[in-house]
């Protein structure tokens, strides 16, 4: 028995979509956990985490169920207004990602800066500029993606859209030219400074961290400890959160710009697109649990306290 391609996506859209609501929403009581449970705990860092938790929560559920929906053969009928608010929550969600991302590798570049650098008169401040910070993000993508919400409205073909398994069944209508032609320039100017400050504080993290490696290593040498360093794991967690996040983010950014530009494409090179615009959210907050040492001494603190309890 062979399942037909569009099932086929639909069960690959389950799983991803399962596994990273999972992954995220614990991540989420983690820091609810130690918000409100163990403040002395909370790090600055925190925050910025959190609020990409919740983006990449979002994210998930407005990509994953549309596409599951039309997977096994359901076309949801959600009319202009749902057409608007899914590619709305999608874009701006998908933007809150990059920002987040980026955002926490400069909060860590400032904090591991040297006393002798010229950056250093940020280390007292950039805590305090953080929240400021998340809030004007989402006030930048929420003003920028105004554009989806006078583009975007519901196909009026319902046959021409019910015979291909397309997640939203939905379509543009060109203002003008010159606006899209604006718009599109904006967000790929947005994506380039982001991911360019982003590469470049992960550049520099890991200078900082090679170089601290070297002055330490013959001190590490003389305990003869076979476990890895934590400037190695720090310099791991950074190379992996940002190859992946530049991986699969200018993936998703042409794609993207090329179902923008040939209206008449395929369903297949759409539900791909999708399961990359999902890869991110679904694999980050597994990467950030296993780097997440306060998880274990949250689980040693409980066990301790049963022993004594019994």
């Amino acid at each position: 028995f062979i399942f037909p391609l569009e099932m086929i996506f639909g069960i690959i859209f389950i799983f991803q979509m399962c596994t990273g609501l999972m992954g995220n929403f614990l991540l989420f009581l983690i820091y609810m956990y130690i918000f409100l449970i163990l403040p002395h705990k909370k790090k600055p860092a925190d925050v910025i985490l959190a609020h990409l938790t919740f983006a990449n929560t979002l994210s998930l559920i407005f990509r994953g169920v549309p596409n599951i929906m039309s997977s096994f053969g359901v076309s949801p009928e959600i009319g202009d207004v749902g057409c608007k608010a899914v590619f709305y929550v999608q874009r701006v969600t998908r933007g809150i990602s990059l920002y987040t991302t980026s955002l926490q590798s400069t909060f860590q570049a400032v904090t591991l800066t040297p006393s002798d650098s010229k950056w250093v008169w940020l280390k007292p401040k950039i805590s305090t500029l953080i929240q400021p910070s998340l809030l004007c993000a989402w006030i930048m993508n929420m003003v920028i993606y105004t554009m989806v919400i006078l583009e975007y409205i519901a196909r009026r073909n319902a046959t021409e859209a019910s015979l291909q398994p397309i997640a939203v069944p939905c379509e543009t209508i060109t203002q003008n030219p010159h606006i899209d032609a604006m718009f599109l320039s904006t967000i790929f100017i947005r994506d380039l400074f982001f991911l360019s400050l982003m590469t470049f504080n992960s550049i520099y993290i890991l200078n900082i961290l090679f170089k601290h490696h070297k002055t330490a290593q013959h001190v590490r040498s003389t305990t003869h400890s076979s476990q890895d360093s934590p400037e190695k794991k720090a310099a791991r967690l950074i190379l992996t959160l940002v190859t992946g996040f530049v991986f699969f983010y200018w993936i998703n950014t042409f794609l993207t710009v090329y179902l923008f530009v040939i209206k008449n494409t395929s369903w297949q090179l759409e539900k791909f697109g999708n399961f990359i615009a999902s890869c991110y959210p679904s694999i980050c907050p597994f990467l950030l649990i296993k780097n997440e040492n306060r998880i274990y001494r949250i689980n040693y603190i409980k066990t301790r306290i049963r022993i004594f309890s019994s």
